[in-house]
């Protein structure tokens, strides 16, 4: 499910900074990225079996490189999406979302999103 309109989508930024606001958010990044694209993870714990969700947020390098550290990342629309084990993550719009959830992520996202805002670069 997309999350849109909520100030992420399009924002443009220098990697290191990206990670910081990311890290100190509880997304991570870890080994989820190329020379030029980036993936960060939110885990959500679930009571139901075998299910966690995830809010993800993707981006890529408008210039530079990902592995040097000084690539500009351009980010895309947020992602609420459903772990089934062991199958993996589930992203459609046809997938049942709680609405607290949906809350939540949604209230997550606007802290990441007024924080981008300090730092991004006009383009």
């Amino acid at each position: 499910m997309k999350l849109e309109n909520l100030g992420i989508e399009d924002t443009v930024m220098e990697l290191k900074p990206l990670d910081r606001i990311m890290g100190n958010n509880a997304f991570i990044r870890a080994g989820q990225w190329d020379y030029e694209r980036v993936t960060y993870d939110y885990k959500i714990g679930s009571n139901e079996k075998n299910i966690t969700y995830y809010i993800r947020i993707q981006g890529y390098a408008l210039e530079g490189d990902v592995d040097r550290g000084d690539a500009v990342i351009k980010l895309l629309s947020p992602l609420l999406g459903k772990h089934y084990y062991p199958h993996g993550v589930e992203y459609g719009e046809e997938e049942n979302f709680p609405e607290n959830l949906v809350e939540r992520a949604t209230k997550l996202l606007e802290k990441v999103s007024e924080e981008l805002k300090e730092l991004k670069i006009e383009r």
